[in-house]
């Protein structure tokens, strides 16, 4: 299993924040401060690479991890780090610590560039985007305007059969432009609380 390569890669990357893991793609994906910058799955540590060092570390014959979403395999940005390089803790942790920059700096652009589309936003769909239509909420600004917990309240008004609590994390999320699985238990409970 993952567990001791997952703890002792915590440990590793103590200096670069707040270092927390949690169940992505199969694994764990490992965040400092809210930012996903590592992988461990399948007792492999992967690091995220951007478009160039994603070329290097092709050319060095590192493999990015690929999984199977409804059947089809899906090539992520997480390469797996080679046990030559996994011995010499300090070059891992440079390595892991350009990961973070680049993640950091990518979830920069993307809260930058605000998408026109409610589908375009984190966690939602094509699908999400007709429900929330259905309910009066037709743009990304009245989405904003509503907040979660009222776009989740008019959906299921909207709707006839029941709307899972994983919308509302997803609202939530697309709010707030991350992933819905990093949204704090704390503030999950939070938003039930609200649900009228």
């Amino acid at each position: 299993m993952d567990k001791p390569l997952l703890k002792d890669s915590m440990k590793l990357f103590e200096s670069l924040g707040k270092i927390k893991s949690r169940s992505m793609f199969g694994g764990f994906g490992l965040f400092a401060d809210e930012t996903m910058f590592a992988l461990v799955v399948n007792d492999q540590l992967h690091i995220r690479a951007d478009k160039n060092s994603a070329d290097q570390f092709k050319q060095q014959g590192f493999q990015p991890y690929v999984y199977k979403k409804r059947g089809f395999p899906v090539v992520t940005k997480y390469f797996a780090l080679p046990d030559n390089i996994l011995q010499d803790l300090q070059q891992t942790l440079n390595l892991a610590e350009v990961s973070l920059n680049f993640a950091k700096d990518e979830k920069k652009e993307q809260s930058s560039a605000k998408p026109n589309r409610l589908k375009d936003l984190p966690n939602l769909r094509l699908a999400t985007e007709r429900m929330l239509k259905k309910a009066g909420i037709d743009s990304v600004e009245r989405l904003y305007e509503f907040g979660s917990v009222n776009a989740y309240n008019a959906i299921r008004q909207s709707h006839s059969s029941d709307v899972s609590l994983e919308l509302l994390w997803a609202l939530e999320g697309a709010i707030k432009g991350m992933h819905w699985s990093v949204i704090p238990q704390q503030r999950r409970e939070e938003l039930i609380s609200r649900i009228n």
